[in-house]
């Protein structure tokens, strides 16, 4: 049986709790899901296990910090093969803040954050040179409208 099973309705509320704000004590927590903090440690530790929760990340604005372009790339491969050799590649690359193999029109969508645009130029003609990409198209983030996680919980009113 798939492991997804053992999570239950508080296991979702610790996850939708700390998916609002991942610096919210366990004890705060433990108070609005009617737990104690024990308990959100030992759940918490569960979901970690099971691998649904992989880490606790920041959420940063990264233009405060100089990096004034976001853009999308669709990476065509010379083969699909090639796939984990040309992921390899850009793991190397740090500007390459996401990935992921695709259907569609392209192999690779790919998330990059540059300073400017001749920053984009040099991140993209190192991409380029990535043996096994045949060829890329960029598209440049003007504005991001959402970005949230997924409500887990209905709220019942």
């Amino acid at each position: 049986m798939d492991k997804i099973l053992d999570i239950d309705n508080v296991d979702l509320k610790i996850i939708s709790l700390l998916n609002k704000d991942a610096k919210t004590p366990y004890t705060e927590i433990a108070k609005k899901v009617f737990v104690s903090s024990g308990t959100v440690h030992v759940r918490m530790r569960k979901l970690e296990d099971l691998g649904v929760v992989k880490s606790a990340t920041l959420n940063i604005d990264y233009s405060k910090l100089g990096y004034d372009i976001s853009a999308f790339l669709g990476i065509y491969l010379e083969k699909s093969s090639l796939y984990d050799t040309v992921i390899e590649k850009l793991k190397d690359i740090s500007e390459v803040i996401n990935a992921y193999y695709t259907t569609g029109n392209y192999s690779i969508f790919a998330k990059i954050i540059c300073k400017d645009t001749n920053h984009l130029r040099d991140v993209l003609n190192k991409i380029q040179l990535v043996e096994g990409i045949d060829r890329t198209e960029t598209l440049i983030v003007l504005e991001e409208s959402i970005n949230r996680p997924i409500h887990l919980i209905t709220d019942k009113k």
